[in-house]
């Protein structure tokens, strides 16, 4: 993932408070997590993030508990920065009460973590959900990309865009149900409209070319990263996926994807003309979400019309590769990172060794090559 480098100055932030509602404020429930939630069984984890199922002690309700580790010193890598994690608080707070974004419930804070108090999200992502069936229809997938544009239409009338919409992040609120939920608001903004916003943000493959070219930021970002995943669910293959990073930029900044047979034999015309619309370099020029929910290919037919949706099916065993090929990446991301942090953990003692500093560490010395 690339990382966040820059965010609005206080400056801006004054002046969008102008132009749009004000987020709800940064509270913190001061009383200890412990007291009103019992805490069960790990439910994933991330680079600086364990996510566990709790169960409210007052109501019994189960709900998910995210405890993000803050970073304590400005210099150090290890944890989030305190502005990001209230950031991605106070968006969650804006744009809580939609069926298709997940909720935010409560938040707290330990001298090592804050905690979000989540809405429990148990079905697991969507394309595991799609691999579970046996057969797939246009129409099927349709209705899915339609929660997910509903989801981000809500967030872009609140002035919120996503910024990491990929797979991973498209999940069902319960297994068997096809009722999707929005998650992982942690590179999410405001961005407001005459207010510039520039970062290199988001997943490689998913990122649009403005990220890519360090320009302006704006909802019409999170519509390319749409357009992306609704290539994915059609096919199984990654319309801009290179060798390399640098290729991968490469191709997504040339707009260089491919139709391909392969892929796409069985797919409507109508499906690949709405992907088509995601897929142009120009900002102004790319779909909305609110032109997207009035395309052909989502809204469907109308009354006493054929639906030739239906009849174009989807290739799951794609769709398969696709995961297993996404947990190899998953795998050698947390590889190159552990690479990086073990280096520089090597760089600071030997800096420190060389000043006459006694070194304490919890690592064998000679591992760490001291």
């Amino acid at each position: 993932m690339v990382r966040s480098l820059s965010a609005l100055d206080a400056a801006q932030s004054t002046s969008a408070n102008i132009l749009a509602p004000t987020p709800a404020s940064f509270k913190i429930n001061e009383t200890p997590f412990s007291d009103s939630y019992e805490i069960g069984d790990e439910l994933g984890s991330g680079q600086f993030a364990v996510v566990y199922k709790v169960t409210c002690r007052k109501t019994g309700a189960k709900l998910a508990a995210k405890f993000i580790k803050k970073r304590r010193y400005a210099t150090s890598r290890r944890g989030v920065p305190r502005n990001h994690i209230e950031r991605e608080i106070e968006v969650l707070r804006d744009v809580g009460g939609h069926e298709n974004v997940i909720q935010l419930h409560d938040v707290f804070e330990t001298p090592n973590d804050i905690i979000l108090v989540l809405e429990l999200v148990s079905g697991g992502e969507l394309f595991d959900h799609v691999c579970a069936h046996e057969y797939l229809n246009e129409a099927e997938a349709s209705a899915f990309i339609k929660q997910i544009l509903l989801g981000i239409r809500h967030l872009h009338n609140r002035f919120v865009v996503h910024l990491d919409l990929k797979p991973e992040n498209i999940m069902l609120l319960r297994r068997g149900e096809p009722r999707i939920k929005l998650i992982d608001f942690g590179l999410s903004r405001h961005i407001y409209p005459g207010i510039p916003v520039k970062d290199m943000i988001g997943t490689p493959e998913f990122v649009a070319p403005e990220v890519v070219n360090y320009e302006a930021l704006s909802p019409a970002t999170d519509m390319w990263a749409v357009g992306v995943v609704t290539y994915i669910l059609l096919s199984g293959g990654s319309p801009f996926l290179g060798r390399t990073r640098d290729e991968t930029f490469c191709n997504i900044t040339s707009v260089n994807y491919h139709f391909s047979q392969t892929y796409f034999a069985n797919t409507s015309q109508f499906a690949k003309d709405f992907i088509s619309r995601l897929f142009v370099k120009d900002v102004s020029a790319r779909a909305t979400v609110d032109e997207c929910l009035q395309h052909p290919w989502i809204r469907g037919p109308d009354i006493g019309i054929n639906d030739i949706r239906v009849g174009a099916t989807i290739n799951l065993s794609k769709i398969h590769g696709f995961k297993v090929k996404m947990r190899w990446r998953r795998a050698l991301e947390i590889i190159r990172f552990c690479r990086a942090i073990t280096r520089q953990a090597r760089e600071e003692f030997k800096a420190s060794k060389s000043m006459g500093y006694a070194i304490e560490t919890k690592f064998d010395p000679v591992s760490l090559k001291l």
